[in-house]
């Protein structure tokens, strides 16, 4: 398996035409991968090595391009990115592939949408591992508003605010719809109680880079959780520690311990 974009589907759902790949063992343990913001299946599974890191390793692995991202429809209006509307895409895709229930890992934006995925359809969900979203998850992750300006503004140039440069400069090496970025950024950073978190008893991993400025700490976040552990991923921020071969092999360790 080659780090190449494989072939994608589609399926409806809200109205919405939705992509998604399925690759892997057929037979194998099914795990669902959602990407993060401004991202995609391609750009945050593919090409960082993780469809062919679980599918060498025996896995079915199946990801989603989000509303508003990749080749996945993009309306432009902000409630359609509620994050319980985000999770029910998720839920609606293992309904469309006939998968009762998925290991589900999320990073950033998706970290926080398998959350709500657990908290809304908890049968689906076997385990979840958390990628670069810590305490933040409950927190806050701090003031996102300077990133829908970046996203509208005219050019990078015109971007001064340092995580707005760095997300806006994203959104054009992805060539994404920023019009379909601005509003979800806008709606989809809906928080989750301390309570909420506790009621998630499925096993967990939640790893965040040593460098992540945005994430917050994973500990902390684990310490709310019945039966989750943190990984600090050693030197890497946001942007970096997705695709660290430390964290591979913590996922990989993580769904053979759990008897996947």
């Amino acid at each position: 398996m080659d780090l190449n974009p494989p072939p994608f589907s589609a399926f409806r759902h809200d109205g919405l035409s939705l992509r998604y790949f399925d690759e892997g063992d057929a037979a194998g343990e099914p795990v669902l991968l959602i990407h993060g913001f401004a991202s995609s299946a391609n750009v945050n599974w593919v090409y960082p090595g993780w469809l062919k890191t679980l599918g060498d390793a025996g896995y079915r692995v199946i990801a989603l391009d989000n509303r508003g991202h990749g080749a996945s429809d993009k309306p432009h209006d902000p409630q359609a990115y509620r994050v319980p509307k985000m999770a029910s895409d998720a839920a609606a895709l293992l309904d469309h592939l006939a998968i009762p229930e998925a290991h589900v890992f999320g990073y950033s934006m998706g970290a926080r949408i398998t959350a709500f995925l657990a908290l809304g359809h908890p049968h689906r969900v076997r385990s979840v591992v958390f990628g670069g979203l810590g305490i933040g998850m409950v927190t806050g992750v701090g003031d996102w508003d300077p990133i829908a300006d970046a996203l509208l503004a005219p050019s990078l140039d015109a971007v001064t605010h340092e995580r707005g440069r760095m997300f806006r400069a994203f959104a054009d090496q992805t060539k994404s719809d920023r019009a379909a970025l601005a509003a979800c950024i806008m709606t989809s950073r809906d928080l989750l109680s301390a309570q909420d978190m506790a009621r998630i008893d499925v096993p967990a991993l939640i790893g965040v880079g040593t460098k992540d400025d945005i994430a917050g700490a994973p500990q902390p976040l684990a310490d709310l959780m019945p039966n989750a552990r943190a990984l600090d991923i050693a030197n890497r921020d946001h942007m970096l520690a997705v695709g660290d071969r430390v964290f591979k092999k913590a996922v990989l360790d993580f769904y053979a311990e759990i008897g996947a």
